[in-house]
């Protein structure tokens, strides 16, 4: 393994081993402290430009899954084609690997992808300075080529457009429902969880106008970056309210391009939320629910339009996790009900969408009185 240096934004350096493909790289560094889940981490979307650090200290001990398709196109084991982590920041990676539906190694994944993985970083440390600092840039740095240092920016960079798809894609066709889904950087289980129901989903770019399409709901994905990057698809948005009140969902990205289409100002977190056990309350009640989260951008709830209001908040530092639409049937939330990975407590949020779509009319949350009733 060749020696390598991570190196912050403000100078801090942390001296470790490279396990994946050697390349320098740079990105803003972040971390995760969710336990599991690597394959689905390193292949969503949403960590497009950034170095991906994982608190748990033991990482790669189980492999890495095969990377099939199902019939209808979507990753069987992954949320999407390929890595979209820049890299990723490991304390202890294990080369032996052992689990029923591991066909490689972590390491051979990356090297095979070019992808940078480095090793015997004191992550928790690491977190630590995040966590004081805020997030910031970093760059891998080998110790044989000092004078290789890698660039990049993540400020400013539109990288929705970066990950979306560029042309339109359709599932489930002619299943009933016609379902657009506006692809943001879109996780493979949000296409999975909607064709699960029942629906036909019609992927477009996350800049198509498709006001003037036959769908009968709206679905708003997650994706990486800067909401403030995406007033095309803002716009869109806004003309397809003025136009209709047919149902409109989203996720992560989505629900801050929803809230901005309501008027709603965006603010950067100091490090964001990336992990497995976020707690979100319903507003309105004291339901509360563990959820998976990765954004690094958050809802300015005290801008939303007196039409709207805030349906879920987070529990630890208070932000928003969710709007919604006072009369119309538009909602969304900040974390991920598809997980993958991570606890699945609020998938009842495609259920949701798939009984306002079927049966139109104002849609109640506080209708729930317990965890159970959202089985």
């Amino acid at each position: 393994m060749k020696k390598v240096t991570l190196v912050l934004g403000d100078g801090t350096k942390f001296h470790g081993s490279s396990f994946g493909y050697d390349a320098p790289v740079a990105g803003e560094v972040v971390f995760n402290t969710a336990m599991m889940g690597y394959p689905e981490s390193l292949t969503d979307p949403s960590y497009a430009g950034q170095l991906m650090a994982l608190t748990y200290p033991l990482v790669g001990n189980y492999g890495v899954p095969p990377f099939t398709f199902e019939d209808n196109g979507i990753p069987t084991f992954m949320e999407s084609d390929k890595i979209y982590a820049s890299a990723i920041i490991v304390s202890d990676y294990s080369e032996e690997y052992s689990h029923w539906n591991a066909k490689e190694s972590l390491a051979e994944w990356l090297k095979r992808e070019k992808v940078t993985g480095i090793t015997g970083i004191d992550t928790r440390e690491l977190t630590k300075v995040l966590r004081e600092h805020g997030v910031m840039m970093g760059k891998i740095i080998f110790d044989d080529e000092p004078d290789n240092i890698p660039e990049a920016d993540y400020e400013g960079i539109n990288f929705v457009d970066k990950v979306s798809c560029k042309e339109i894609i359709k599932y489930n066709e002619g299943a009933g429902k016609k379902v657009v889904l506006v692809d943001c950087g879109v996780k493979a289980n949000i296409i999975r969880c909607l064709i699960n129901r029942g629906v036909e989903v019609i992927r477009v770019p996350w800049n198509y106008d498709y006001t003037d399409m036959d769908f009968d709901g709206l679905f708003l994905a997650n994706g990486p970056g800067d909401p403030d990057m995406c007033e095309v698809a803002v716009n869109i948005i806004r003309k397809q309210m003025s136009k209709s009140n047919k149902p409109i969902c989203g996720i992560c990205m989505g629900n801050q391009l929803l809230a901005k289409a309501g008027g709603a100002s965006i603010y950067k977190l100091k490090y964001g939320h990336r992990s497995h056990n976020q707690p979100v309350r319903m507003v309105g009640t004291n339901n509360c629910f563990v959820t998976s989260q990765n954004h690094g951008y958050a809802v300015d709830s005290k801008t939303l339009g007196s039409d709207w209001e805030a349906l879920f908040v987070n529990m630890n530092d208070g932000s928003n996790e969710g709007i919604r639409h006072k009369t119309n049937p538009w909602f969304s939330s900040q974390f991920h009900p598809e997980a993958c990975s991570g606890p699945v407590d609020t998938e009842f949020m495609f259920d949701k969408f798939i009984e306002v779509l079927n049966n139109g009319g104002h849609l109640e949350f506080n209708e729930f009185s317990s965890t159970e009733d959202v089985k």
